[in-house]
């Protein structure tokens, strides 16, 4: 399998480096899309059906490919895969419950492959203005298909405007679903990891109430109050809530502590000031038990980057393509840092490498489960067996 990846901030400029990608006789099956909602999806998804190209597709907040990181533009990884070795599934969960749409896409997955590999894109915001439940998506997958399943991907962005995402194929689109390439893992092995490096800060605390993803209590103590005090914030009313999300919320999430499994890391996306109550990303059970926790140092890359020497050492094999879905709050709070580790990444598996910026990902935790995850940067590398 051979991988290409282009980038461009038009539909024209694709065109012209898809013609220049394929001069040589190059002749990609399948392409992974990743691209601003300024731009013309139609388009593009219409540039590449007239190349018989299979399209997957998410919006996204800052796109990336290898030395090149993206405001408002598009990206896409090229892969020349046999059509026999995956299928594109797609699935809008419209009236339909969110563990129904997961269970149909997994089901499907199964009928095509006994043995599937997901490379994964959802929407990211509900219809009623809340954050999509990752968490239940994974669920619904394991109840289908062995929790081992391979799932690695990301919620679709939206530039960071939180106005509403998409997901898409070559002939559909949703702003409420769920659309992923599924691998035939007997013939393409994935390998990679989602890590935080976030690090716990503190004792633990008590969610003492909490109702969906509304907490009013830690400890029987205003969340809010308790929240802003730790970050030494005095005013929570000078604090508009896209501010709240980008300059405070994602750099300080609490890692939720689970029996047997890696800490969930949530976000606060903002607040209720009348109630004193916290608005976090997903659902948070009252009685969890939570350490608040600091920014990753600035080691943050190296330890990433490791990550991959070290699987790429014990796996013995190169990878055909990289992929990276790193959550937006890494490059709010890394800065330049977010970047130099996602060139870490493609330097160590010397590989094409694409990506964007999510509202949570996918992928597998360091404990060996596939789950979904908040702050990190999930990536997986792609080789033809």
């Amino acid at each position: 399998m051979k991988a290409k990846t282009i980038s461009g901030a038009s539909t024209l400029e694709i065109l012209k480096a898809l013609e220049n990608a394929m001069e040589d006789g190059y002749t990609p099956t399948l392409a992974l899309v990743f691209i601003s909602i300024k731009q013309d999806r139609k388009a593009i998804r219409d540039l590449l059906s007239s190349k018989d190209i299979d399209v997957v597709g998410a919006t996204s907040s800052v796109e990336f490919i290898a030395g090149q990181q993206s405001d408002g533009e598009i990206v896409l990884m090229l892969l020349d895969v046999n059509k026999n070795d995956y299928c594109i599934l797609f699935e809008a969960i419209e009236e339909r419950a969110l563990s129904e749409a997961a269970t149909q896409l997994a089901q499907n997955a199964l009928q095509k492959f006994e043995a599937p590999a997901f490379i994964l894109c959802t929407t990211s915001i509900t219809e009623s203005g809340e954050m999509l439940d990752g968490e239940k998506i994974i669920e619904s997958i394991a109840h289908v298909i062995d929790a081992d399943t391979p799932v690695f991907g990301g919620m679709a962005g939206d530039d960071l405007t939180f106005t509403g995402s998409y997901v898409f194929t070559n002939l559909q689109e949703t702003d409420y679903g769920l659309t992923s390439v599924v691998f035939n893992a007997r013939k393409i092995d994935l390998y990679g990891v989602a890590l935080s490096g976030w690090k716990p800060l503190g004792l633990s605390k008590t969610i003492t109430k909490s109702e969906g993803n509304l907490v009013y209590t830690f400890d029987d103590k205003p969340a809010l109050e308790v929240y802003l005090r730790y970050l030494g914030k005095e005013n929570a009313a000078t604090l508009h809530h896209l501010e709240f999300f980008d300059e405070v919320g994602v750099h300080y999430p609490m890692q939720i502590e689970r029996t047997g499994r890696d800490p969930k890391m949530c976000n606060p996306i903002g607040y209720d000031k009348e109630k004193e109550a916290l608005i976090f990303e997903s659902e948070v059970l009252q009685g969890s038990k939570f350490r608040f926790s600091t920014p990753p140092d600035f080691d943050i890359v190296d330890t990433v980057v490791a990550s991959a020497t070290a699987i790429k050492k014990e796996s013995n094999t190169e990878a055909d393509a990289v992929l990276i879905f790193s959550c937006a709050g890494r490059l709010s709070a890394l800065g330049p840092l977010a970047e130099q580790e996602n060139d870490g990444l493609a330097a160590v598996w010397n590989s094409p490498m694409a990506g964007f910026y999510t509202y949570g990902e996918f992928g597998k935790s360091p404990s060996g489960r596939h789950e979904f995850h908040s702050t990190t940067c999930s990536w997986v590398a792609l080789k033809e067996k």
